[in-house]
């Protein structure tokens, strides 16, 4: 028998044709998703060398920049098994403390990627730098970024130089250096303090600079501009 063609016939047609479009762009959207943590493997340092990883870390913030980010569309229990007994993170990056840094969105990274340090001022102290000495160490980390940001509280305190309250004094005294050779200026005191904690890191510990001399770390300061989002190289 074949069905008449009425209004209600025409409606369940419309409700197929948008059920079929909607499916299909649901398909389309994990089918990328898909794509992107099979290019996108939790365990990514493996095969990367220090300069790979480096272009991972920019390369992820232009997406950052372009609002284009990848991370938010991995599978996230896929991302949560894999990493649950082991982690491989490409890179290691020391940053501030500063809730407006928010690192894994900066680098457009996910679970697993990246091996994050946060203190105020991005300073190195022992912890630290046994912290950052074991993300080397034992989990094969390919660079360390060293990352300052715009509008540094920690730095700001330490070039005024004003008593504060409780322990918060005690972070002025590895950023020191960095206002001693950048003066008042706030932005240049701020790349100074990245580039000598990166200096620091390189030097001052064995496991670190025996990487470094291997070819197998690369330790880069950097810097966040918190109104742009952009992560520039400091030379």
């Amino acid at each position: 028998m074949t069905e008449s063609a009425g209004p209600g016939k025409s409606a369940d047609l419309s409700r197929r044709g948008f059920l079929c479009s909607a499916v299909g762009s649901a398909a389309a959207v994990l089918g990328g998703a898909a794509a992107v943590s099979a290019t996108r493997p939790a365990l990514a340092q493996s095969t990367l060398t220090p300069e790979a990883a480096l272009k991972e870390l920019m390369d992820g913030n232009e997406r950052y920049l372009g609002g284009q980010l990848q991370s938010l569309n991995e599978d996230l229990a896929i991302l949560k098994a894999k990493t649950a007994e082991k982690q491989e993170p490409f890179a290691a990056v020391l940053a501030c403390a500063d809730s407006r840094v928010p690192v894994e969105f900066v680098f457009d990274q996910s679970i697993g990627h990246l091996f994050v340090v946060r203190v105020a001022g991005n300073i190195t102290t022992p912890e630290i730098t046994a912290s950052l000495e074991y993300g080397v160490a034992v989990l094969g980390t390919k660079v360390l970024m060293v990352l300052g940001h715009g509008s540094c509280g920690a730095v700001k305190a330490t070039i005024e130089g004003k008593a504060v309250p409780g322990q918060i004094g005690a972070l002025y005294a590895p950023i020191w250096p960095a206002v001693n050779e950048a003066g008042p200026n706030l932005d240049a005191a701020i790349d100074a303090n990245a580039r000598i904690q990166a200096t620091l890191l390189s030097q001052a510990s064995p496991i670190i600079a025996g990487a470094i001399k291997e070819g197998n770390l690369k330790v880069v300061p950097a810097r966040y501009d918190i109104a742009s989002g952009k992560v520039s190289l400091l030379t």
